[in-house]
């Protein structure tokens, strides 16, 4: 089996390197009809950040909540309202936020020129038009969706990604300053992604020596950010922008597992949010992991991190069902996780086991 993904074609990495943004959207700029759509996490509507954002008076700038995971309906709002407030299709699209205003910004990109739903186009492929030019620039590292091919969204019956050649990013900017103020659980649980996407590739059946080398390289500078001795905040934050990356594209190489199968039903049954939600199903998964838990369980006590446990306690019947038949309809994880008789292995009860452990 082989795979053919498409990668982010350009980036830009430094320190300050946002401060190149307005000078690279200058070629984007020729007349009015040309305007740049900028979406930013509210978070930094009142933070420094804002005044760094270099929108015109022919663009536009979105603040973006992203208390809720992405879901199909803000994409649909998200493009109407673009193309009917500016009269045009916009010039570029500007990504700058977390994994989540990354996922909203491919998504959007795709779906300004394609018509109908986005929900349409959860799976491989199914968009038929390019997208808009768009830029991802990353203020959490982990998610790796600044340099996948995915825009993951929770639709209406379904948490599935818009998936395809024009899904990625035409450029990133990679400053490592803009993650150096996150909050600690926050910039641990999105760093703990990348951990979980290496370990996951290495652990299955669809790894091979591309997936391997990227996870390898990515795993060595997760360790190093977060069970390092002597580096100081930038030197960590530096590393993890790095092992995301190199995570995300291991991934595109390979692919996710049992952790994440099991996350994807605690965000789409309980709102929990990814990096979360991969925490919470990690931190009971001894018994596929081994070691790699043992060293997360590490990772928490050096950085005191709050991990919710015992959630399973306010667990109904009726969500633990719902959450293991969300987990086991993701065939491609569960087949890379035990191979083509995956089903031999894995069961509703089986995952609804552990669910309860939570």
């Amino acid at each position: 089996m082989y795979r053919i993904i498409k990668t982010v074609p350009r980036c830009i990495f430094g320190k300050g390197s946002l401060d190149q943004l307005d000078e690279i959207l200058k070629p984007f700029r020729s007349g009015p009809d040309n305007g740049i759509v900028f979406m930013a996490d509210d978070y930094f509507r009142d933070k420094p950040l804002s005044g760094r954002i270099p929108a015109g008076k022919h663009d536009m700038l979105l603040w973006i909540n992203v208390d809720d995971e992405p879901k199909t309906s803000v994409v649909d709002n998200l493009r109407d309202r673009i193309l009917s407030e500016s009269g045009f299709v916009p010039a570029a699209v500007v990504g700058i936020g977390g994994g989540s205003i990354m996922d909203y910004a491919k998504a959007v990109s795709v779906m300004i020129t394609n018509s109908g739903s986005s929900v349409l186009y959860q799976g491989l492929n199914l968009a038929k038009n390019p997208a808009v030019f768009h830029i991802g620039i990353p203020t959490l590292s982990g998610t790796g969706a600044e340099v996948s091919m995915t825009a993951v969204l929770t639709g209406p019956e379904k948490k599935l990604g818009i998936k395809g050649e024009f899904t990625p990013f035409d450029l990133v900017v990679l400053d490592p300053e803009l993650i150096r103020d996150a909050p600690a659980n926050q910039r641990f649980y999105t760093g703990m992604d990348a951990y979980i996407h290496n370990v996951e590739s290495l652990c299955g059946t669809s790894r091979n020596c591309m997936s391997d080398s990227y996870a390898h390289q990515s795993q060595v500078l997760c360790r190093e950010a977060f069970l390092g001795t002597g580096l100081s905040r930038e030197e960590a934050d530096e590393k993890l922008m790095i092992a995301s990356w190199f995570g995300g594209l291991s991934i595109g190489f390979s692919e996710v597992g049992v952790c994440h199968a099991l996350s994807y039903g605690l965000s789409y049954v309980l709102g929990y949010h990814h990096g979360i939600a991969n925490c919470i199903a990690f931190n009971q998964l001894e018994d596929v992991y081994g070691k790699d838990t043992d060293d997360f369980h590490r990772m928490i006590e050096i950085h005191k991190i709050d991990i919710p446990h015992n959630i399973s306690k306010g667990f109904t019947d009726n969500q633990l069902l719902h959450m293991a038949e969300v987990s086991i309809k993701l065939d491609h994880m569960w087949k890379h996780a035990y191979g083509p008789e995956w089903r031999n292995v894995v069961s509703i009860d089986k995952i609804v086991g552990w669910f309860r452990k939570m």
